[in-house]
């Protein structure tokens, strides 16, 4: 249940984070801005948007941060589950070896090679 809290949370601030990122203005706006583009009449005030918007998305960025953290101590610890369950561990799964061919294997004489020679014309 807390696992499903944590995956929802998840999702909408990484969404939250996309939006944020894509609302801020690059760096080359703030030119524009000082030849009277009405940034005093704005909800943010004469400032601007900047301060709040980068703000708020280096906090979602924590979270964002804080909640990967917790999603990966919940896989640990699935993992740990299973583990304790009696499964085998994938990376020391053991493949049986291969059994020799039997039947006529043809083997090439010293210094012969299964190369076809070209072969000179008279």
């Amino acid at each position: 249940m807390l696992q499903t809290v944590v995956i929802v949370v998840h999702l909408l601030v990484a969404l939250g984070v996309v939006v944020l990122v894509l609302l801020q203005h690059g760096k080359g706006a703030d030119a524009g801005a000082s030849f009277g583009s009405g940034a005093s009449a704005t909800v943010f005030g004469s400032q601007g948007s900047t301060t709040f918007l980068s703000r708020f998305t280096a906090i979602l960025a924590a979270v964002f941060f804080v909640t990967s953290l917790g999603l990966a101590f919940f896989a640990k610890q699935q993992a740990g589950a299973l583990s304790e369950a009696g499964l085998p561990d994938p990376a020391v799964l053991e493949v049986p070896a291969a059994e020799p061919a039997t039947g006529d294997v043809p083997v090439l004489e010293k210094g012969a090679s299964d190369v076809p020679q070209e072969q000179q014309k008279p």
